[in-house]
């Protein structure tokens, strides 16, 4: 197994290499100038190339990108164009939010999604297997923004339980700090916790058509026990997938969340370096987001070891 993470973890040098190339030819092919973002409207020509001489801008392309690239190899991601700080500090300013946010909502879409799934699955063709994939449904087709909107104006304005807007730290008192959270968790685990249900509710009911749960029906076990202790398990690899593959999508669901509840976590962080065409910032993220969803990926398939011991690497 060890051997295998090893190899796994190699295998994500030659893959971020190419995502550096891929992020770093983007950005300079797309139209849009940093130098005259950052000059202003009213800047000459001679103070716009000034600028872009101080960033470096005005080097080549193949002379910039092995600036950068020496700099990864570092371990530094650069310094920001717009601010002048290290792009490394900015993130780890940001990361904060985010990481709550993201960790609450797989908290909140694992403890609502697999239970609402083994209903589902176990009242099939009732109506609380009705409701529960009515409610995957809405979940699916409705946007995180306006979720986050709706339950502003319904639980924040309306009723006045939670507040708009902002982000309070841990460290400020553990209570201020999940009370602003607690919309945005909403908001954001809806979609996540329709596709959970939805891929539970089928894997179990997949499961329960097997011989062993005949099996363990003619032994006399408790209808509970068999869903529980046989099916859930062995349902479990494709449950976990889809719990994985949630969890790397949210990066996009992050940045539209933050935006909406106006956390400054890494979300909004991408939503002002891209305005302002700070390239560093943009590089340095979107490398962090890739190498995240392939650790993820890498989490997951280890996790596989332990539900199924037919699998082995």
């Amino acid at each position: 197994m060890l051997a295998y993470i090893a190899r796994r973890l190699l295998a994500t040098v030659p893959v971020m290499v190419m995502v550096a190339v891929v992020v770093f030819a983007m950005l300079r092919l797309t139209p849009g100038d940093p130098a005259a973002i950052l000059a202003g409207d009213d800047a000459t020509g001679a103070q716009l190339e000034a600028i872009r001489q101080s960033m470096g801008l005005d080097q080549p392309i193949l002379t910039q990108f092995g600036v950068w690239m020496g700099q990864l190899a570092r371990g530094d991601l650069g310094v920001s164009l717009l601010s002048g700080k290290p792009v490394l500090d900015l993130i780890g300013n940001r990361v904060g939010p985010t990481l709550a946010l993201a960790l609450a909502t797989i908290v909140v879409t694992v403890i609502v999604a697999v239970p609402m799934g083994i209903v589902a699955a176990r009242k099939r063709g009732k109506l609380l297997d009705r409701l529960v994939m009515t409610l995957s449904v809405f979940g699916f087709s409705v946007p995180t923004f306006v979720i986050g909107y709706l339950l502003i104006y319904l639980l924040a304005l309306k009723l006045g339980w939670f507040p708009v807007q902002g982000y309070k730290p841990a460290a400020g008192g553990f209570w201020p700090f999940a009370h602003r959270l607690v919309l945005p968790t909403l908001a954001l685990s809806g979609i996540y916790i329709a596709l959970v249900a939805r891929i539970t509710r089928s894997s179990i009911i997949e499961v329960m058509g097997e011989d062993f749960i005949r099996t363990a029906r003619a032994k006399g076990a408790r209808e509970r026990a068999i869903l529980l202790r046989h099916a859930l398990r062995n349902a479990a690899v494709p449950i976990v997938t889809i719990i994985g593959i949630g969890i790397a999508s949210l990066i996009t669901g992050v940045v539209v969340t933050e935006s909406v509840f106006n956390l400054p976590g890494l979300g909004r962080l991408v939503v002002e370096a891209v305005l302002a065409r700070d390239y560093p910032v943009i590089q340095g993220l979107i490398l962090l987001f890739s190498f995240t969803y392939i650790l993820i990926n890498l989490v997951v398939d280890v996790l596989y070891t332990v539900f199924d011991p037919r699998i082995r690497y």
